[in-house]
């Protein structure tokens, strides 16, 4: 659907309305980035931006109906488009006019193009707004990429810098960025132009120039320990600490990554799909099958029994003082 629409905008097809919902904001800051570029080709577009979770939708409208001074036509991007949502009544800090924000949508501004965005799972359905939405603007839902298509986005985006991604590179880039699409983009376009004539981006380049996150470290760490990899997962635990992590955040962290990979181990011997696993967690389907293709995966009962150590670290970590660094450095050198 955005590679339609996206289509459209660049061969000067552009709609007055725009709704996007949904929690990949990459199709959000790309869409209203290529309309920006297409309205800006012969004079610079007149920009405006408002947070409706603090600003009344009376003067988005307002906006959209003044004539631009600079431009042809103007752009428009209303944030957090809260009343799309179900919500619990009284909970709202801004009230919006939504009698007038009807009547506006079956006659918009021709001289203005407006987006609202609602960054969120679900919109309600049930709600007349949502409705007339649907039917006024053009809807688009910023969902997640599954497995093979984020494979596919990836490869295009190498390619879009005339560059190849090897499949074992893809991999321990999703791995590393985990699936965040505005990441991703950034860190091909690093490779890209550090690769400068060359084509190819290898695992290598990809551990070499990535920016690692601690939420990869933790799971590095995770799955060293749970390889008997001591010697790696000590490395790993004093570069954290250098770069002044909390051991108590550390625990969390792993405590989290072991309730996850118990959880798709579980379904996974229930005949899950991996689809499925990743429906039911919450969790990308990378995630699902980095987890499912370990060959030394851990049993049940030592995830437990880890996860039980864990529970002790961090009880004594909020309860004692001492050498903190030392309780979760115990931990890892201990064989299960």
């Amino acid at each position: 659907m955005f590679a339609k629409v996206w289509k459209d905008i660049d061969s000067g097809k552009i709609a007055p309305v725009y709704c996007i919902y949904g929690e990949e904001t990459y199709f959000i800051d790309e869409t209203i980035q290529r309309l920006k570029k297409v309205l800006s080709q012969t004079e610079e577009v007149e920009m405006t931006t408002f947070d409706l979770e603090e600003t009344p939708v009376d003067f988005v409208i307002d906006e959209a109906d003044t004539f631009p001074f600079l431009s042809e036509r103007k752009l428009i991007v209303a944030r957090n488009a809260t009343f799309l949502k179900a919500a619990e009544k009284g909970a709202e800090k801004i009230e919006h006019d939504l009698k007038r924000l009807e009547n506006w949508l079956n006659h918009p501004s021709d001289f203005a193009v407006t987006i609202f965005t609602a960054p969120y799972e679900k919109l309600d359905e049930r709600k007349k707004i949502t409705k007339l939405m649907k039917e006024t603007s053009v809807m688009l839902h910023a969902e997640a990429l599954g497995e093979k298509d984020l494979a596919v986005w990836i490869q295009s985006e190498a390619a879009r810098w005339g560059k190849k991604i090897e499949d074992d590179a893809l991999d321990k880039l999703v791995e590393m960025v985990g699936e965040n699409m505005n990441q991703l983009q950034m860190e091909i376009e690093k490779m890209a132009l550090y690769l400068g004539e060359d084509v190819v981006i290898t695992k290598e380049l990809v551990e070499d120039l990535v920016a690692k996150t601690l939420e990869h470290d933790a799971f590095k760490m995770l799955n060293a320990y749970f390889a008997h990899n001591t010697p790696e997962a000590l490395r790993i635990y004093h570069d954290l600490l250098r770069q002044k992590e909390e051991p108590i955040k550390l625990v969390g962290l792993l405590a989290n990554n072991i309730r996850t990979m118990n959880s798709v181990y579980y379904l996974h011997k229930k005949g899950y799909p991996p689809t499925q696993i990743s429906k039911q967690l919450k969790i990308h389907p990378y995630r699902v099958k980095l987890m499912l293709d370990r060959k030394d995966r851990p049993t049940e009962e030592r995830l437990l029994k880890a996860l039980n150590d864990l529970a002790e670290i961090d009880l004594q970590l909020k309860t004692t003082g001492g050498n903190r660094e030392r309780y979760l450095e115990m931990f890892l050198l201990k064989s299960l």
